[in-house]
């Protein structure tokens, strides 16, 4: 039962944070063309801004997932070197170097806690590519826009 309920609530975790990046995309593409009083190209920055922003919130999700999972002793607990500052700290920075895949492995998850860990890798893989890819087009859209304004200035 105790399997069960991890993969539910992994999931649900995993769930909400795709459903939120997808709108910070969809709200950057819909929304980035009307910004008409700043440089194309800064728009770019803008973006970026945005997802990093969109991309700390959803570590932040999985680290209160973390959290709230370790209130149930029986789903499991971290080990290794805990900072001291709480509990929460250690969940989100756990969560930073997951999400990021980083995993340096100070901290561990054990129990049914570490399946988190394996899903939280695999979205923020996702999510953190899905970016890139984003970014790059916004990148293709603007700056492009950018040189051909530049061009036309000088002839």
């Amino acid at each position: 039962m105790l399997l069960i309920t991890a993969f539910l609530a992994n999931g649900l975790l995993a769930l909400i944070v795709i459903l939120f990046h997808y709108e910070v995309l969809f709200q950057l593409d819909k929304n980035l063309p009307k910004v008409a009083h700043i440089a194309p190209r800064f728009k770019v920055l803008l973006g970026v801004g945005a997802i990093f922003l969109a991309h700390v919130f959803e570590i932040w999700v999985f680290a209160l997932g973390y959290y709230a999972t370790l209130q149930f002793p029986a789903m499991g607990n971290l080990v290794g070197e805990l900072s001291g500052h709480g509990i929460l700290l250690d969940c989100a920075y756990l969560s930073f170097i997951t999400f990021t895949t980083v995993g340096y492995g100070e901290i561990v998850a054990q129990g049914y806690l570490r399946y988190l860990t394996g899903v939280e890798a695999l979205t923020g893989l996702i999510l953190i590519t899905w970016s890139a890819s984003f970014l790059f087009i916004e990148m293709q859209k603007y700056w492009t826009v950018y040189k051909t304004n530049q061009t036309k200035q000088f002839k």
